[in-house]
This record gives structure tokens, sequence and C-alpha cells, in this order.
């Protein structure tokens, strides 16, 4: 019998929300974490999982702009990274948000372990215009070779070009205002289908698809869930289909086709409210949850997958194959490392199999899908 690899655990000093994979990393499996302090030096980690022999390297740069509240990735770049952060200045809080690059000897094969020896980050440019009060999040079009970003705050959507030294906004969303005050976005997302044309984002209890060549709504699910929502993540191989999540403790998964009802709702697992959701990029049947009970969930979802059953069988196997019961959905694991409310879960950009888990204590988690679980998807 296997025995399934322990999890790995990395603390860091300073209390921390956010964490994003390398995107653009297909080699190794690398995810960004930065601290969150208002008074205290904040920092970047780079962790890199190094599967052979199941252990951690990590490099610690300062990010002496202040704490940041969230990071992201380039989808083409390894070197490239964006914080959106708050600083304190005239005795006021501020916010803002730059573009960063990595140093060259970070992005190569290996990874030196530099946690007593920072390095430096360089940046590249700030997001920032007299029609953008402030900038909350940052996502990257996911399309090769694009050099967009779409950021959110203050009830709008800003699409920004980064391929010359100083951003240039190109566009700004107004989304819908409530008694003439604008709607919190918690989050938003790029549809990476059909040449990412649609960027949808998680406003109050509702969910809005725009167009982005134009001015209109791509779709709109009323009423999502019944209160906060906090994420969404599109299914990256199958179209149409997105995942959310929200203080209600549910997970409900979407047809924007048919925005009028989910086609399935989790409802069992999580006791408090869940913060983020994501699909797997290869697999999209297994889907990772977390939450403020400490918890991260992972789920099979069979029945919406990409992925027909036995799609990886031989035609000399489909005897054998005959005889194995097609999977179900349902609960595969609960991981409980965590001891601290939940505010990120990824999974791995390079292996189908790794995911990183980060609770508000600093406590990154390293965790692999189980043994079988891999097995019952590719045998």
């Amino acid at each position: 019998m296997d025995v399934e690899d322990a999890p790995l655990i990395y603390g860091l000093e300073l209390q921390a929300r956010c964490l994003c994979p390398q995107a653009a990393e297909t080699n190794y499996t690398r995810f960004l974490v930065a601290t969150q302090s208002l008074r205290q030096e904040n920092q970047v980690h780079l962790i890199t999982f190094d599967d052979e022999n199941n252990q951690l390297e990590k490099t610690i740069f300062p990010h002496t702009s202040g704490e940041v509240w969230h990071i992201s990735s380039s989808c083409n770049d390894v070197s490239l990274f964006s914080t959106c952060f708050n600083h304190i200045a005239g005795g006021d809080i501020r916010s803002g948000c730059k573009l960063w690059r990595l140093p060259a000897d970070q992005c190569n094969e290996t990874v030196t372990d530099s946690l007593n020896q920072p390095n430096s980050i360089s940046e590249i440019g700030e997001l920032k215009s007299d029609e953008v009060r402030s900038v909350s999040h940052v996502l990257w079009k996911p399309i090769e070779d694009d050099s967009q970003v779409m950021s959110l705050g203050s009830g709008q959507m800003h699409l920004w070009d980064i391929m010359k030294a100083e951003p240039r906004l190109i566009r700004v969303f107004k989304l819908p205002e409530k008694k003439g005050h604008p709607c919190p976005v918690t989050n938003g997302k790029w549809n990476p289908h059909h040449g990412a044309k649609q960027f949808a984002v998680a406003t109050n209890q509702h969910i809005i698809g725009w167009d982005v060549r134009g001015d209109a709504e791509a779709f709109r699910i009323e009423n999502a869930h019944g209160q906060l929502v906090r994420d969404l993540d599109f299914n990256p191989n199958k179209q149409y289909y997105l995942v959310s999540c929200g203080d209600d403790c549910l997970v409900k998964f979407w047809d924007v086709r048919e925005p009028t009802a989910p086609v399935s709702v989790i409802s069992d697992e999580h006791s408090h409210w869940v913060w983020s959701a994501r699909f797997n990029p290869f697999h999209d049947q297994l889907v990772l949850s977390c939450g403020s009970d400490s918890r991260v969930v992972l789920f099979n979802k069979a029945s919406l997958s990409s992925e027909p059953f036995g799609h990886l069988m031989d035609e000399d196997e489909d005897d054998l194959g005959s005889e194995k019961e097609p999977p179900k959905d349902g609960l595969i694991e609960i991981y409980e490392e965590h001891e601290d409310s939940v505010y990120a879960v990824e999974w791995s950009s390079a292996d189908p199999w790794s995911f990183a888990s980060l609770s508000y204590d600093g406590r990154v988690v390293i965790n692999k899908v189980p043994k079988k679980v891999k097995f019952d998807i590719l045998l």
C-alpha cells in the first residue's frame, strides 16, 4: 500500500492572507506569498516545492511598500508579479498597486534557499491614474504574449496595458451602484475561453460577467449566494462553467448560460465563511475550497468535468474498463493542518497533484491529492 506524503508546513513571521502560484512556471511547483503588517516591514516569499525529496526551498524579499492584501503573477513571464497594498502616509492609510520583477537568479531552473540573505525585487511600474481611486486586486490576462491586466477597486474595473515602461489605463468599467454608492467588489476572474474576452466580478451577493470589448454585461447571476460572494473561478477546461463561494458557507457551481439556479451545491463541508474555491487546471473534477473554519476541502465533481470517464484508457483496456464504475461526486478529503482562518488555496501550475493553502497566522501548507484518487484518474 502506498504511503501518503506528509504535508509540508512553512511558517511566516507575520500574518498573511494572500497567496498565488507562479502561473507561468510549468516545470517547478512554486508559490508567492506576502505578509500583512501595517507597522512592520513586510515580505514576499518565493516558495519552491521539491516533490522528489518532499521538501521546501524559500527565498525572502523585502516588500517596503506596505502590507499586502493581494498578490498575483503573470501568466506569461515567470519573473513578473503584482501586489496590492496599504501603507501609512501622513497619518492616513493609503492604498497602492505595483508591478515587480524577481531577480534573474530566482527564475532559473533551481532556486537557492536564501532565507537569511534577502534579495531585492525590482519595481517596474505602478497602476495609478487620476481616474482610479484605489486598487484592491490585479488579475493578469491568461492569454499568451498578452500584456493586459484588470484591476478592481472603488466599484470599478480598470483595464491596463503594461507593455511599456509606464502602465497605461485603457478603459474604466463602472459597476452598478446601490443607492448612489459603489458596490463592493470582493474578487474577479478572467474567463480563459474565447480569447479571454470576458471578465467576471463578485459584488455583494451577485456575480456579473462583462464583455471587455464593449461596455455591456455578458451574464449576471443574481443572488448567487445568500450572503457576500467571496470568490469565483472559471473551469479552465470546460466552457461556461464556474464555481463560487461565499459567507453563506456554500460552494456553488454554475452554467452561465442558465444563471437562474446553480447546477450543483456543496453545503455540508464548511461551517463558516468560504474564502476561496479553485478548479484543478489539469483535472477539473478536482475542486478545492478553504474557509474561516480553518479547513481546506478537496471535492470530486466528476459530473461536471471536461474529462469523460475512461478517456485515458487504450482500446485494449475497454473490457477491463467496463468493469470499473464511473467516479461519483463527493468529498475526497478534509485537510486540517491550519489553526486559523484559511484565506487562500491554490493549485500548482506545474504539478496537477500539488496545492498550497495559507492561513492568517502565516502558516503555508503544501499538500497533495491522495494517491488513490490520482491513480483512479490516470488509470
